[in-house]
């Protein structure tokens, strides 16, 4: 599935948009960045809560295609700017 599929799918507003043609493989949902960094697998789209700029180091270090932030929460300003910097991290919220 690509992530403009999910996006579709979810519904969410997309407050990033990077590369939506690139397919994620699977997904994993976590709020501890170490957890993220230690388990998820390159192409994973990722749920959390956490809504931080650390959030787009950890996507990029992992290759993580697509974070969708969940509970209603908003990216910060500059959250979105660093997704927009990689060029490849799609932020949805959801």
């Amino acid at each position: 599935m690509t992530i403009d599929d999910i996006c579709a799918a979810l519904g969410g507003e997309r407050q990033c948009q990077g590369d939506g043609g690139r397919e994620v493989t699977e997904a994993i949902a976590g709020d501890l960045l170490s957890f993220i960094m230690g388990v998820a697998q390159e192409g994973s789209l990722w749920v959390t809560i956490q809504a931080h700029l650390n959030v787009a180091a950890v996507a990029v270090l992992k290759d993580l295609p697509m974070i969708i932030i969940a509970s209603g929460r908003r990216a910060p300003e500059d959250l979105i700017e660093r997704c927009k910097t990689e060029k490849h991290n799609d932020t949805l919220r959801s």
